[in-house]
């Protein structure tokens, strides 16, 4: 099997020394780390098999941590669903994507920060907005929201999944006003909303003059749809949280300097490929490489940090009883065992990293 590692190791350099001068910090680092990520550049633990007639020797390297390497992924993926769970409501869920239109998608490639920021912030405000309507929710509604780069070919197609409870707290915090199941609001009215909002905090910055005219003359899109409960709603957001562009399994062979993968087409929910010259698909994964310290899940209306007491009252409302400690779950065996015969793996001593290669 192909991994990205493997790619960047081969025809990093190479792409550097060509497109380095215009490459961001945070991409050098991705592709550093992806070629080091469970090597022996980033130390680790050697180990041996307690099995007197086996004593095999295996070697473990520590992950890179890169929140854009596929091997590092899918263990933090699972911890954050499992912190997730204390803020769920026990009512009906709906799942909410606004999407960046293709008129600032150049626009925003190259001023990540800035417009990612805008479009969470403009698309949460214009949800709140409108649920607090008494035509439709009439409270405050809370909001978990997660940013995605990517359409599943890797080409790139920002857009923000919230997933919101189906209801909110009225604003005197007496009640809780629960919303039609299959409706939360209008999406015409909310899009309209969500350009407004976006344009006038463009406006603010230095870019407006950069964004096409015609943009604001068009329909942006935005869709909702009822995902039943709060567990499934996690569902459909923890898959953006820590997956990145492009899984190893995906890539099926790198060959005559071209790399085909394998992607689901959305449409016809059938499996296709694609074949790239090598540098257009490093440069495909590179583009949805956030910048270094942004917040790609963020919390707004009841979720909110400052607002933990709201989302208590939420939970008192709606009869949320705290479940009792299970003490009685099996706790999970980290012991490793040996490969050859399955005896149990015996810590010998830590291994130093070695110096860093260039991808």
């Amino acid at each position: 099997m192909v991994e990205l590692a493997e790619i960047f190791r081969r025809y990093g350099p190479d792409y550097i020394n060509r497109f380095g001068s215009r490459m961001l910090p945070s991409h050098l680092q991705a592709m550093a780390d992806i070629v080091a990520c469970r090597t022996e550049q980033m130390g680790g633990h050697l180990y041996c098999c307690e099995n007197p007639d086996c004593e095999h020797l295996v070697y473990t390297y520590h992950s890179c941590g890169n929140r854009s390497c596929p091997k590092c992924g899918q263990d933090k993926t699972q911890r954050w669903l499992e912190k997730q769970h204390s803020l769920l409501l026990p009512t009906h869920y709906f799942l909410l994507t606004f999407t960046l239109p293709c008129e600032l998608r150049a626009l925003a490639r190259s001023n990540q920060k800035v417009v990612y920021d805008l479009l969470f912030k403009s698309s949460a405000a214009a949800l709140q907005k409108l649920a607090r309507d008494p035509r439709f929710v009439g409270g405050d509604i809370a909001m978990m929201g997660g940013l995605h780069t990517w359409q599943r070919d890797m080409r790139y197609h920002p857009h923000v999944h919230f997933i919101v409870p189906g209801g909110g707290l009225s604003p005197d915090r007496s009640q809780w006003l629960s919303s039609d199941p299959d409706f939360l609001v209008p999406v015409e009215a909310l899009s309209v909303i969500f350009k407004a909002k976006f344009r006038d905090a463009l406006k603010k910055t230095d870019l407006f003059d950069s964004a096409p005219a015609d943009v604001w003359n068009k329909d942006w899109v935005v869709h909702c749809k009822p995902v039943g409960s709060g567990t499934n709603a996690l569902k459909y957001l923890a898959p953006y949280v820590y997956r990145v562009a492009i899984a190893n399994n995906r890539i099926e062979k790198l060959e005559d300097d071209r790399v085909t993968f394998r992607f689901k087409n959305s449409d016809t929910h059938q499996w296709e490929t694609a074949t790239l010259p090598v540098f257009d698909f490093i440069h495909r994964f590179l583009q949805h490489v956030l910048p270094k310290g942004f917040m790609k899940i963020r919390y707004y209306g009841l979720l909110a940090p400052n607002n933990k007491n709201l989302l208590t009252v939420a939970k008192y409302l709606l009869g949320t009883v705290a479940p009792e400690p299970d003490n009685n779950r099996p706790t999970k065996d980290n012991s490793l065992v040996c490969p050859h015969c399955g005896a149990k793996l015996l810590w010998v001593k830590p291994l130093p990293k070695s110096p860093r290669a260039p991808p």
